[in-house]
């Protein structure tokens, strides 16, 4: 097969699909890579890096794009990219339809079988190609918070561990999956005072247990909520539910309540926002707007600030899945694994993914029934 691998467009985006490493297993494996010049460099991967191990360099990305039959990104397209779509082409990447309906209406009209990372899913319920973004995103959510807590960067000028005989900042993290495990990690690490939330009695136990008491866990409820957002210092909004919307899990009266400086991180605004404020979402360039006082920080893909660890770290999680596709096509790779077919959200001018569907208020097609 042909696998095109343009450069990443989105604000200060710089991971790439796959490292030369990735590519060299794909040519030992009679692949075809198209790489557009330069798509490695934000990552630290030179052009002669992939010519090396057999990839063809290209200028044009709707070349790229003309000749490929699979597409590998790292981010959704953007609406520049709609008319590079190829008739019945496929598309691997980070796709985040929920909220974005252009997307999923270009998808629609090019027939294009659109394989999203972030609703591949083992049947243990793990999402094995978002949850080393997802590491990568709550370990940042505390850099970030600690960050903006500055006063220069408008924050209650608060150092997050604190000092002796200063008391640390109050860090809130609301839902305990992969991003708010590893946001708790960071902040204990630092020496905050963490509180974790979560609807899961089974995941509250499961940190109380790996944390040995160093966290406090409540039931996610409005008046549990309520309560800690306003004494927080840094409220994480860290809520999944696979492939729909992110719920709205903090109010705008919640975030009116909070100390002013204090910081909001919502790591789900690729899926919408899981904070009622957070109304945008923001770049690497302009990250943070205030309201009612509090900073919000919202841009969509923060593991793109550290491209060379976020690069590897995905690889490694979708290269096998790519190689299975390419090796055997992608109609007979969905069909021998259900986590991979989980991942199909577009498929023949049809959605595939219920969850997708739903939160666009689209017909939705089990894939089941014609693949």
């Amino acid at each position: 097969m042909i696998i095109g691998l343009p450069k990443e467009i989105k604000n200060n985006e710089n991971r790439v699909g796959l490292t030369p490493e990735g590519v060299s297993v794909l040519v030992k494996n009679g692949h075809r890579v198209i790489v557009e010049n330069s798509a490695g460099y934000g990552s630290g991967f030179e052009d002669n890096q992939y010519i090396e191990v057999g990839a063809s360099m290209m200028d044009d990305v709707k070349d790229i794009f003309n000749q490929s039959d699979i597409i590998v990104k790292v981010k959704e397209p953007l609406e520049s990219e709609y008319a590079l779509f190829k008739q019945g082409q496929t598309l691997y990447t980070y796709l985040h339809l929920a909220p974005n309906p252009s997307l999923a209406n270009a998808l629609l009209d090019k027939k294009i079988t659109g394989i999203a990372y972030e609703t591949v899913r083992l049947p243990s319920g793990v999402l094995p190609l978002l949850m080393p973004m997802s590491e990568v995103a709550g370990r940042m959510s505390i850099q970030v918070g600690a960050t903006f807590l500055q006063k220069y960067n408008g924050g209650l000028g608060i150092l997050l561990g604190g000092v002796s005989g200063v008391a640390p900042a109050e860090v809130v993290i609301i839902g305990g999956g992969v991003v708010g495990t590893n946001a708790a990690k960071m902040a204990v690490g630092l020496g905050a005072r963490v509180t974790v939330l979560d609807i899961s009695k089974q995941r509250l136990a499961y940190l109380d247990d790996i944390f040995g008491g160093r966290i406090t866990t409540l039931t996610y409820n409005e008046y549990n909520t309520a309560k800690v957002v306003k004494t927080a210092d840094l409220l994480i909004g860290a809520v999944l539910v696979t492939g729909a919307s992110a719920p709205k899990t903090v109010s705008e009266e919640m975030v009116k309540s909070m100390k002013k400086g204090s910081v909001i991180v919502d790591v789900a605004i690729d899926q919408g926002g899981s904070i009622e404020t957070i109304d945008r979402v923001t770049s690497h360039d302009e990250p943070c707007y205030e309201k009612y006082g509090v900073i919000h920080y919202s841009v969509a893909n923060m593991p793109g600030a550290v491209p060379r660890t976020s690069t590897y770290a995905l690889e490694a999680a979708t290269l096998p899945y790519l190689i299975d596709i390419a090796n055997n096509g992608v109609k007979e790779a969905l069909l021998s694994d259900e986590s991979l077919l989980a991942g199909l959200n577009t498929y023949g001018g049809m959605l595939t993914c219920k969850p997708v569907a739903e939160s666009l208020g689209m017909a939705y097609t089990d894939p089941k029934i014609f693949l």
